[in-house]
């Protein structure tokens, strides 16, 4: 069941975000799934000692591509090419929403302060680091606005070594009050 959603429409681009997403499951299905795969011990120990396996096969490799250095003033890269992946974390679009679920009527400055914290600790949460981050999509309802405080985002950037390849965005609305989207992948 999807709910809250918005539709944008920008000369020649499309943007349809979903803040909601419900999935049902019959209880006797998720039941019978763990009872027939995951709880096994005997799977459980092969599946541990596979995923050590490919921990420590695992090299992974980060290519940037910049055919220019005038992105570099700007924080981001033109392309980013990642090589024996172990797992990449898709993550939601990250804004200034309180612990409790309540959306920040702050100003761009301290929207944008809260959304960097949430995006960071979802990805820590997930047990990977903002520095292996390749994709960092913004979304904003005033570019200008966020312009002024973008060297809040630069420094978070710079601070934790990521390179990635971006796309700011204007939108007419976000969800709520919100002024500021950050949509993120990591790998590892």
């Amino acid at each position: 069941m999807l709910k809250h959603g918005f539709q944008c429409d920008i000369p020649q681009l499309k943007i349809v975000r979903f803040f909601t997403l419900k999935i049902l499951l019959q209880p006797a299905t998720l039941l019978s799934t763990i009872n027939s795969n995951s709880m096994r011990p005997e799977r459980t120990a092969k599946v541990a000692a596979d995923e050590s396996l490919v921990s420590k096969k695992n090299n992974m490799e980060k290519r940037i591509i910049n055919p220019w250095q005038w992105q570099d003033q700007r924080s981001y890269v033109q392309a980013v090419e990642v090589r024996q992946v172990e797992s990449t974390l898709y993550c939601a679009g990250q804004a200034a929403v309180e612990a409790d679920g309540t959306s920040s009527t702050g100003n761009m400055k301290t929207q944008l302060q809260l959304a960097i914290q949430n995006l960071e600790q979802v990805i820590t949460e997930a047990g990977y680091e903002c520095k292996n981050i390749v994709r960092l999509n913004i979304l904003t309802t005033s570019s200008t606005e966020l312009f002024t405080c973008f060297d809040l985002l630069q420094e978070w950037v710079a601070r934790h070594g990521i390179q990635q390849a971006s796309t700011v965005c204007e939108v007419t609305g976000l969800f709520e009050t919100l002024k500021v989207e950050l949509e993120a992948t990591a790998v590892r």
